[in-house]
């Protein structure tokens, strides 16, 4: 499938999904977006920037939910014109599919409504490529059923993401089986390298994380062959507003991609 001025595939060399879990502010959104897209451009990997203009999923009642629909669309928007990078971002409710469709390059569905029929399928209606999370609690062999419902659509541009399955009370792990299965589909696979190594509730209130682990279950999903790979970034993660536990450090992104890299081009030589 287009994104821009490239094109995404299991076979083509990997996109980089990656920005602030949640908008913090109109204008650290376009200081981190530039940053990240100048990272890329010296690296050589393409870029499609996500950050939430909701996080509708947050463990306490209390946790920063992001500016809201209308203003995070405005923001995004501004992004998308002034930093020159396609855009990607959550929708959580069937009517939000419209509105995020005239800004984002690539609408994702959270997790946990992958199973929800209506969701789906009008997610995909909205007629921009999809990104569909693989449910934590979901065996990677259930997924094409939810890739058929969004292909009834009429939309064939989905892609099939893995960012790991319930393994006990919060924890998740990696089964990178689960990249080669839903590969089998045909649907490009994304890897969430950031949201794997994630501890649903584990910090009580609030979501926790372990971020060391990202390169190197990075390193393993790129070893597979895989579409993208989504990563939440931030300049100063232990400040981060969510998911600062599992974002990887701004400062720490072109080393990582960089290997990432000289991986994928020997992987996809192959192929």
């Amino acid at each position: 499938m287009q994104i821009a001025d490239f094109n995404i595939g299991n076979d083509l060399p990997f996109v980089l999904f990656a920005g602030p879990c949640v908008i913090e502010g109109e204008e650290f959104s376009i200081e981190v977006a530039t940053q990240i897209r100048d990272i890329c451009q010296r690296v050589g990997v393409s870029l499609v920037f996500k950050s939430s203009f909701d996080k509708a999923n947050r463990t306490s009642v209390d946790g920063f939910r992001g500016p809201g629909l209308e203003e995070g669309l405005r923001i995004l928007q501004r992004v998308k014109d002034e930093v020159g990078v396609p855009i990607i971002t959550d929708v959580h409710t069937p009517e939000q599919a419209e509105p995020v469709a005239k800004v984002a390059d690539i609408l994702q569905t959270p997790a946990f409504l992958c199973r929800q029929t209506d969701f789906i399928t009008a997610v995909a209606k909205a007629g921009k490529p999809v990104n569909v999370k693989k449910g934590q609690f979901l065996a990677p062999w259930d997924m094409p059923h939810v890739l058929e419902k969004a292909k009834s659509t009429g939309n064939a541009d989905i892609m099939l993401c893995d960012r790991g399955t319930s393994f006990g009370y919060n924890n998740l792990v990696s089964d990178f089986r689960s990249l080669m299965v839903m590969g089998q589909t045909g649907a490009p696979v994304v890897f969430d390298a950031t949201h794997s190594v994630q501890q649903p509730g584990g910090l009580g209130g609030a979501t926790g994380g372990n971020r060391e682990y990202v390169p190197g279950l990075s390193r393993a999903a790129v070893s597979i062959g895989v579409a993208a790979v989504f990563m939440e970034v931030h300049p100063d993660p232990d400040n981060a507003k969510s998911d600062g536990p599992n974002s990887v450090p701004l400062a720490e992104l072109e080393g990582l991609l960089t290997t990432l890299k000289r991986l994928d081009e020997v992987v996809k030589e192959s192929l």
